[in-house]
């Protein structure tokens, strides 16, 4: 976690949204995030549009993190703890400090795939990441006659 924290910080200090996609293709749990944002929804997008689904995904949450990382310059990123291994993953815990001297603490869930580990999701300042993927995601899909692949044509443009 402590290179995944240092690749983000990197890309952060970018602001490059083709590096934050990098980051995240190598780092996170792509299908696991993909397929839950989709609830209901997943059923219905046919195994052959996922990946082009995955690639928009992806390209929207470093298109999003490249244009927010500015607000928030990182100075440091320190990883502080870690739980024991459950069926839902591993917490790791860290703590990042802004340069204006302000900290927060991230909880991340990594998930064991094959013989590394990915992240799943983050907990910032007491919420999951990925809620709001879900809510977002889901909510378009049901404004869009509940066609998932109107979400695969919006995230890929």
């Amino acid at each position: 976690m402590k290179r995944v924290g240092n690749e983000l910080l990197a890309a952060s200090r970018s602001g490059s949204m083709a590096q934050f996609a990098m980051v995240l293709n190598s780092n996170a749990d792509i299908p696991s995030i993909g397929i839950s944002a989709l609830g209901e929804y997943a059923r219905v997008l046919p195994k052959t549009d996922r990946p082009i689904y995955y690639t928009g995904m992806i390209n929207f949450i470093a298109r999003y993190a490249s244009r927010e990382a500015p607000k928030y310059p990182v100075a440091r990123f320190i990883v502080t703890s870690q739980s024991k291994e459950d069926p839902r993953g591993t917490y790791v815990d860290s703590r990042i400090t802004l340069e204006n001297g302000s900290s927060y603490d991230v909880r991340w869930l990594v998930v064991r795939r094959g013989n590394t580990y990915k992240v799943r999701d983050a907990q910032v300042i007491g919420f999951w990441m990925t809620s709001f993927l879900d809510t977002l995601f889901q909510s378009f899909i049901s404004d869009n006659g509940g066609n998932p692949k109107a979400l695969v044509v919006a995230l890929n443009r």
